[in-house]
């Protein structure tokens, strides 16, 4: 009997998982786990992971003080969901979880390390050693700069929302442990630019993961690529050899019910030997660099919005619960401000464009499936009966 493509694809890369979803990664044991506030989000709202989310409330209610307000305790909480998941993450894969800074602090560089501090900090108070936590920062000129100074003090870091070979290098010159270029949201880009539909190895997000991975190749960086953001399977058979690939549990499933050959297709052997020119990495360049990339000009701006507004929607999420625990009258209360934030046009309904966020949590708050999410779905969602009256 054959091999599946899954258990290739483990002979040349480190398999991570995608998800938040403790249950998913007890089933397909990756190595490490990555988790992004839209991921956090969705495990949020699972009734299995309630005891979760209350016992982070609840210690942030006695972080911040009896006298503290919502808001306070909400931002407090947020952090120690995101530790309370990477936690019991680590307690199942053998080696790293990935927990992501708040992506509206992308462009404040001294807020995004103090805020690497916090976490790293509460991971070390629960007994987990820094070397098995990356922390997960936008690649931004400024989170690039921050991850810099992490790095210095043993804080290591994932630079994520990056789809351009500037952003690439620039990462690599600052030491960065890992970077996270996604393959998905590129090929997105250009099939809307351009209406073709592409696969295989002319894939523009695979090309471009192959082009950062010669590039540190090449130059003998330490820094480790991890492809993400997948949509199809085409997608992870042409970037098999990069160093990690992280994976959705679906698209994994699908990997390890399908037999076929799976030929390594990047190997640093081959990156050594070609020609290729350093780039420079100062800001002035980067930033010329990225003007010049309306690709990833783009999806970085609408990656940061996506991330933050999943961040606002996990607030609310928690505002509500807190309520609850405290007999306070908060079912709905801020179901119809998140609603305004996601609604952009003002019609009514969220279509998936307006979304920016993960398929994951869109298809679960679109109840009926028709690609747009009412009122009355998203305060389902968050756990409210309905809106309160204005």
């Amino acid at each position: 009997m054959g091999r599946s493509l899954y258990e290739q694809l483990l002979d040349v890369t480190v398999v991570v998982a995608d998800t938040g979803d403790l249950h998913s990664i007890r089933k397909l044991l990756p190595r490490d786990a990555t988790t992004n506030p839209s991921l956090i989000t969705a495990a949020a709202q699972m009734p299995e992971y309630a005891e979760v989310v209350e016992q982070a409330l609840r210690w942030a209610r006695q972080q911040a003080g009896k006298d503290a307000n919502a808001h306070q305790v909400v931002a407090k909480a947020i952090d120690r969901l995101s530790v309370e998941f990477g936690l019991r993450i680590l307690s199942i894969v053998p080696g790293r979880v990935s927990t992501e800074v708040d992506a509206r602090s992308s462009h404040d560089e001294d807020g995004t390390v103090a805020k690497a501090k916090q976490l790293i900090a509460q991971y070390e108070a629960a007994g987990a050693s820094r070397e098995r936590v990356l922390i997960k920062i936008a690649s931004t000129w400024e989170g690039i700069r921050a991850a810099a100074r992490l790095e210095r003090e043993g804080i290591h870091c994932n630079l994520t929302l990056l789809f351009g070979i500037h952003q690439a290098a620039a990462c690599a010159e600052a030491g960065v442990t890992l970077v996270s270029p996604f393959v998905g949201r590129i090929l997105d880009w250009h099939q809307a630019a351009t209406g073709r539909v592409y696969r295989g190895a002319e894939d523009p997000g695979v090309i471009s993961v192959t082009r950062i991975y010669n590039y540190f190749k090449h130059f003998g960086f330490e820094t480790e690529i991890m492809g993400a953001s997948f949509r199809n399977l085409g997608e992870i058979r042409e970037l098999a050899g990069c160093d990690l690939l992280t994976i959705s549990p679906k698209l994994l499933a699908e990997l390890q019910q399908t037999q076929a050959p799976l030929p390594r297709k990047l190997t640093p052997e081959a990156a050594r030997a070609l020609t290729l020119e350093r780039l420079p990495v100062d800001r002035a360049s980067f930033e010329r660099m990225h003007a010049a990339d309306r690709m990833a000009a783009e999806k970085l701006a609408e990656g940061i919005a996506g991330f933050s507004k999943a961040i606002v929607a996990l607030e609310a999420l928690l505002a509500q619960r807190l309520a609850e625990l405290e007999g306070r009258r908060g079912i709905g209360l801020f179901a119809e401000e998140i609603f305004r934030v996601y609604d952009l046009d003002g019609d009514g309904a969220i279509t998936r464009e307006e979304w920016a966020g993960t398929d994951l949590v869109f298809d679960a708050l679109d109840v009926d499936g028709d690609g747009r999410i009412t009122p009355d779905e998203l305060a389902a969602g968050l756990g409210a009966a309905h809106f309160l009256p204005r």
